[in-house]
């Protein structure tokens, strides 16, 4: 009996034709994640957790430069706390899971399974902070959330528990707070173009659309092959709302008593969903160098035992040079597959570079080096790999590009209602449109087109001209937020 084929584990629908059956192949079948037993929850495997680890460790670095060091929290919080913030409580309740009992005990107070962790960090920061000698206080948590997604729930996207980061600081003043909340929007957009070759719009949500808590909340954000926008971080300003809920003081340098001025910041594992969504192709997944967990993969093309010790030699003596250049590099050695077998799968799990060493390359010493990104090939010396990090690093550069010149495809203007709900019916997009400010009109594009304002851009593309109208009502416009359809 036959094993599998390509067309039985690879991609089955096109991209273009159902994105969101696309999507959720792309990540199983390529290896990421697949679906845990219980609903609305998945499981990392080891290259989805290798792709999150890389994320980790690009922003480990920009946070620790900041001076942001890393704590841990635990996953329970007493009710009481969470509600002491009550417009926070109230935002966060429905989609709490509570727990109401340890073995054959009720635990009393009802603890929740973490949805955030302001409560919690600030009920300590209020015994760590005393004086202005202890601000600012920066620190950083690398744990998971818990919140009741269960209907729609879609791998990275949409999931009751997800892997995230999450950051809070605690200031003596008002200006170097909100410094610190720029500062940090500024890092999480460097991670997502940089790393993960995403471009994003940056600025701040409207009112309706901020954190719960928040005095405001800068956001950064993408759009997908579908039209559709998605979040990819948040950095939120606070005020002195939660040092006042948790009594956050200290004493200044004149010794008087003051609250604390605050922001918290995060990311989460969309941001590797994002990642599969604007590069993937019908093929599966077109990985970034800067994350993919094998940046190249070496295949060893032999026809008969005579050929095989020559080839697999040549392989492995590739291999090792590749590793002393920093290059993440595997040789698949497997004889029960077709080399064409791992040709195809190599290129369903994303992996930027394969290099083919068969006995004609070892006779003439060079080995064939193809790239996921357009498949073009060229002839490296077998003993000198120091083009392959040129390649990667042309690659990611190429991806950024690619992914930039699509996201001006996917980004439109418009001047009055009709063209934005057109627009938003047409395909979707990022759609920037003048506005006046006020509540109802963003109300109207919401409900009537279903739009939302996914952030005002940073700096003059988020202001209105002068003559500018109110695309909803006509009045005076303030503002050029980008509106959207979104995850």
């Amino acid at each position: 009996m036959g094993g599998k084929g390509p067309a039985d584990v690879g991609i089955t629908v096109r991209k273009g034709d159902n994105f969101s059956e696309w999507y959720t192949q792309a990540v199983v079948k390529s290896g990421l994640a697949d679906y845990a037993p219980v609903k609305g929850a998945i499981v990392l495997r080891p290259d989805g957790y290798s792709v999150w680890e890389s994320v980790r460790k690009a922003l480990d670095g920009r946070l620790s430069r900041r001076g942001v060091r890393n704590g841990f929290l635990p996953v329970l919080i007493p009710e009481s706390l969470l509600k002491r913030e009550g417009e926070h409580f109230a935002g966060f309740d429905p989609e709490v899971f509570w727990v109401t009992r340890a073995g054959g005990s009720e635990v009393g107070d009802r603890l929740a399974l973490r949805p955030t962790s302001e409560a919690l960090a600030y009920s300590m920061y209020s015994k760590w902070i005393k004086s202005w000698r202890d601000l600012p206080l920066r620190m950083n948590f690398w744990n998971t959330a818990l919140r009741a997604e269960i209907k729609a729930t879609k791998p990275f996207l949409r999931t009751s528990e997800f892997l995230w980061q999450e950051g809070h600081t605690a200031h003596a003043g008002r200006e170097e707070a909100e410094a610190e909340a720029e500062a940090m929007l500024d890092v999480y957009r460097e991670v997502s173009e940089e790393v993960l070759a995403v471009p994003v719009v940056a600025g701040r949500k409207s009112d309706a659309e901020k954190f719960v808590g928040a005095v405001y909340t800068s956001a950064i954000e993408a759009v997908m092959p579908d039209g559709k926008a998605l979040q990819m971080g948040t950095s939120h300003f606070l005020g002195q709302n939660f040092s006042k809920a948790f009594d956050v003081r200290f004493l200044d340098r004149s010794n008087a008593e003051r609250f604390a001025w605050q922001t918290s910041w995060g990311v989460s594992w969309r941001l590797i969903g994002a990642m599969v969504m604007v590069h993937g192709d019908d093929k599966g997944l077109v990985l970034p160098p800067r994350v993919a967990p094998v940046q190249a993969v070496l295949v060893p093309i032999y026809y008969s035992g005579e050929d095989r010790r020559a080839v697999v030699e040549a392989a492995e003596g590739a291999a090792a040079l590749l590793e002393e250049g920093g290059v993440r590099v595997h040789v698949d050695s497997r004889e029960e597959v077709t080399p064409g077998f791992k040709f195809h799968d190599w290129e369903m799990r994303g992996v930027p570079l394969r290099i083919e060493v068969g006995p004609r390359d070892v006779r003439s010493g060079t080995a064939a080096v193809a790239r996921r990104t357009g498949g073009a090939k060229e002839d490296v010396p077998l003993g000198d790999m120091s083009r392959v990090g040129e390649m990667l690093e042309e690659i990611q550069a190429g991806m950024l590009e690619a992914a930039r010149k699509r996201h001006a495809e996917l980004s439109s203007s418009a001047s009055t209602y009709g063209e934005i709900r057109g627009a938003a019916e047409g395909g979707g997009g990022l759609i920037s449109a003048p506005w006046c400010g006020s509540p109802e009109c963003e109300r109207k594009v919401k409900d009537g087109a279903g739009a939302e304002i996914r952030v005002i851009p940073r700096g003059a593309a988020g202001e209105a001209s002068g003559g500018e109208a109110c695309a909803v009502c006509g009045g005076r416009a303030r503002h050029r937020p980008v509106f959207a359809r979104g995850y």
